[in-house]
């Protein structure tokens, strides 16, 4: 379980993020949505540990600054960077040891041909282009096996093909009870993946929606008779 109390942010005098709050449960895939400057990059960059913030955020019932919720969180960026002198196999391995993960050789594996790095495995980090970059980033989130994850904008810069893959990745993590929250402004990526969703205007949360509550509304559609046809970026 994700669960965002009261955050807030302030950026000298400008508030960022007033008082959002929210929950995404074990097992289910949040989306985050907002047009331009509603505070969605502050949230997910508060969430993921790289911005102080007032309020709380929780992973697993564990205030995600602990380093046990920590070992838990898969974050995958907006922007992938990586370490120029390590080859995409010591990415992985790097994560690996660093959260002490139980995944296996063999998963390892899977990860590297679902993705298709098999034959990328030793190429340097300075040698990938930016949708490699991605699958690396994806993979390395995914490495830790973790409980809740954050995967930022994870479909710009993928092709079709490893789009898919991720699709099916999401809904398998959701089969595990694992936690998931998507930010993206590809609406149309998403249809079929969500369960819970958050628009967030001016700073504050102005809409939340379960899959349940839509029926057979469209996603778009929800989206923009809250925000009035504001871009979801």
């Amino acid at each position: 379980m994700l669960e965002v109390q009261g955050l807030t942010k302030k950026y000298g005098n400008y508030l960022a993020v007033d008082h959002v709050s929210f929950i995404v449960p074990n097992g289910q895939v949040g989306i985050l949505l907002g047009p331009n400057g509603a505070g969605k990059s502050t949230i997910i960059k508060s969430i993921a540990g790289l911005l102080r913030y007032e309020g709380g955020v929780g992973i697993q019932q564990m205030p995600a600054r602990a380093l046990e919720a920590k070992r838990i969180f898969g974050y995958v960026p907006e922007l992938p960077a990586m370490f120029d002198a390590l080859t995409v196999r010591e990415h992985i391995e790097y994560v690996r040891r660093a959260y002490d993960s139980p995944i296996t050789d063999g998963e390892v594996a899977q990860l590297f041909t679902r993705f298709e790095l098999d034959d990328k495995q030793e190429k340097l980090g300075n040698e990938l282009s930016k949708g490699m970059m991605q699958k690396v980033s994806i993979c390395c989130a995914l490495a830790i096996k973790p409980k809740v994850i954050l995967l930022d904008e994870p479909m710009v810069g993928l092709d079709p093909a490893a789009i898919k893959e991720l699709k099916e990745v999401v809904l398998e993590l959701k089969a595990q009870g694992t936690t998931v929250l998507i930010s993206t402004h590809m609406l149309e990526m998403v249809k079929e993946l969500w369960d819970v969703m958050f628009i967030m205007e001016k700073g504050r949360i102005v809409g939340t929606f379960t899959r349940e509550q839509a029926k057979d509304a469209d996603i778009e559609e929800l989206f923009f008779q809250i925000t009035g046809g504001g871009e979801t970026k």
